[in-house]
C-alpha cells in the first residue's frame, strides 16, 4: 500500500516538473525575442509649393448704398396703398397716401384768399403809380398777399407729407400697415433698399493701416453661398480709429447685379494685397505644437523592419520646423521641410519618434484653403 502511494506521488511530481519545464522554455523563448509594437494607423500629406497672395482677413456686414424704413412724419389714416410687398419701385412712385380731405378743403380756402390777396396787391400797385393810395397801403397789400401764399404753402406741405413716395429706386420689403389704419408719426410702413450696388463694412487693426489703400480688390464670401465668391473694390477708409479697439473702419463696394447680397448679411472679407509669395505648405493638422517648438513627423522607409506585402515598412521621424502664416486648413513652412516630403497629417498625437506606421488617408477629411464645415 505504501509503495503505491510513493509511486503516485512520484508520477505527480514528474508531471508537475514536465509542465513547469515546458512553461519555462516558452517564457524563455518569448523573453529572448524583442517586443515589436504593432504599427499605428495614420493619414499622410505631401509638402508642396504654392503661390500665396498676401491678404488681410476680417468679418463684416453687408449694407445698402441707400436703404431706409419708410415712416410718416405726421399721424393720419391710410386711404390708399399703392404698392405690393417685395415690389421694385422707381424714385417718386407713390407708396402710401393718407386721408387729406380736410387739408384739401383748407387748401381751397387758402387758395381763394391767395387769389384775392394777389388781385388786391396788383390793384394797389396800379393805384400807387397814380398816387391814389399811400405807400403804406401798398405795403399792407403785398404783406397780405405773401401771408396768404405762405398759408397755402403750409397746407400743401401737410398734404405732401401725407403722400409718401419712394425717395429712390429700390426693392420694397414686407408691408407693415393696412388700408384704413390710423398710423402714428414714426411708425414703420415698409423697408426700401437699393440692392445694386451694396457696401461691405468691416474693420482691420491699426497695424494693417499702412498697407491698405482705396482701389484694392476685396473678396467677399457668405455662408449662404458656400461655393461662390463676390469681388468688389475698397472704396472708403475711415479717417479716425476706434479708440477702444484701435481698429479702422473700411468700406468696400460690390456691384451685386444678381442681388444675391442683402443688407444685414454676415460676410467674410479678404482685402487682397499686390504681393505674391512662393511658400511650402502642409496641413495645419500635421503640426505638433509644444513649448520647445513646433514639429512634424516625417514618414520614411524603415531600415530595420522587413518589407511587407504593401511595400516597405514605414516609420515616423520627428522633425522640428519653423512655421509662417496660415490660410484655411494649411500652414506655410519656412524651414525644416522640402518639397515632396511626406508628413503625418492625422494621428500624430499617439506617435513617438521612429514609431512604425501604416498609411490610411481615408481616416481624415481633406484640407481646404476655404473650409466650410457642413454643420457650421
Amino acid at each position: 500500500m505504501k509503495l503505491k502511494i510513493v509511486i503516485a506521488i512520484g508520477v505527480v511530481v514528474v508531471i508537475i516538473g514536465a509542465l513547469a519545464g515546458t512553461k519555462f522554455l516558452q517564457i524563455k523563448k518569448l523573453t529572448s525575442q524583442p517586443y515589436v509594437p504593432p504599427p499605428d494607423t495614420i493619414a499622410s500629406a505631401v509638402a508642396h509649393p504654392e503661390k500665396w497672395q498676401d491678404s488681410f482677413s476680417a468679418v463684416g456686414s453687408i449694407t445698402a448704398v441707400q436703404g431706409v424704413t419708410m415712416t410718416p412724419e405726421i399721424a393720419g389714416t391710410i386711404s390708399e396703398i399703392a404698392f405690393e410687398s417685395g415690389a421694385i419701385v422707381n424714385k417718386g412712385d407713390l407708396l402710401v397716401k393718407f386721408d387729406t380731405r380736410t387739408e384739401e378743403a383748407q387748401l381751397k380756402a387758402a387758395n381763394a384768399q391767395l387769389e384775392w390777396a394777389k388781385v388786391s396787391a396788383e390793384r394797389a400797385h396800379k393805384l400807387r403809380t397814380d398816387s391814389t393810395v399811400s405807400q403804406s397801403e401798398l405795403d399792407q397789400a403785398e404783406a397780405t398777399f405773401q401771408q396768404a401764399k405762405a398759408n397755402a404753402d403750409a397746407i400743401q406741405a401737410v398734404i405732401d407729407k401725407k403722400t409718401i413716395r419712394a425717395p429712390f429706386t429700390g426693392k420694397l420689403g414686407i408691408r407693415q400697415v393696412n388700408l384704413g389704419e390710423y398710423v402714428d408719426a414714426g411708425k414703420p410702413i415698409v423697408s426700401l433698399q437699393s440692392l445694386t450696388p451694396v457696401y461691405a463694412d468691416f474693420s482691420l487693426p491699426q497695424q494693417d493701416l499702412s498697407q491698405i489703400k482705396t482701389g484694392m480688390v476685396v473678396r467677399v464670401s457668405m455662408d449662404a453661398y458656400t461655393n461662390k465668391a463676390f469681388e468688389g473694390t475698397l472704396t472708403a477708409i475711415n479717417p479716425d480709429l476706434d479708440s477702444s479697439t484701435r481698429s479702422v473702419r473700411l468700406q468696400a463696394t460690390l456691384d451685386n447685379p444678381d442681388q444675391l447680397l442683402r443688407p444685414g448679411m454676415f460676410a467674410r472679407i479678404e482685402v487682397v494685397l499686390p504681393k505674391v509669395d512662393a511658400v511650402l505648405v502642409i496641413p495645419a493638422t500635421a503640426v505638433l505644437s509644444a513649448p520647445y517648438g513646433d514639429s512634424v513627423y516625417l514618414i520614411e522607409p524603415s531600415t530595420n523592419a522587413p518589407t511587407g506585402t504593401n511595400g516597405p515598412a514605414l516609420i515616423a521621424k520627428q522633425q522640428f520646423v519653423k512655421l509662417g502664416r496660415t490660410r484655411g486648413d494649411f500652414v506655410a513652412v519656412e524651414s525644416g521641410l522640402k518639397d515632396g516630403d511626406h508628413v503625418v497629417s492625422a494621428g500624430l498625437f499617439k506617435l513617438r519618434n521612429l514609431a512604425p506606421v501604416v498609411e490610411n488617408n481615408d481616416i481624415a477629411p481633406k484640407p481646404s484653403e476655404k473650409p466650410r464645415p457642413s454643420d457650421s
